[in-house]
């Protein structure tokens, strides 16, 4: 299966806006600070109770999600 690559640059924007770091969000999460790194460039990816929580500390309305977690990154070759 190929790997999906997502584009969370939204979501590391908004994690420096209301946390100021990624360690402060793996902290939330009781996760590795690596494994948030990992998910975040699309190396792994982010269970459905992690963007329920994620979206509850950073204020991420339910509708906003797509956005946040499942915006495809686009190839320099595909733009327009």
């Amino acid at each position: 299966m190929e790997n999906i690559e997502l584009n969370h640059d939204k979501l590391k924007g908004k994690i420096k806006e209301i946390l100021g770091t990624q360690g402060k969000l793996a902290e939330e999460l009781e996760l590795d600070e690596t494994t948030i790194s990992n998910k975040l460039n699309s190396n792994t990816y982010f269970t459905q109770k992690e963007i329920i929580k994620i979206c509850s500390i950073l204020n991420i309305s339910r509708s906003a999600i797509p956005e946040y977690f499942f915006k495809e990154k686009v190839r320099e070759h595909e733009q327009y």
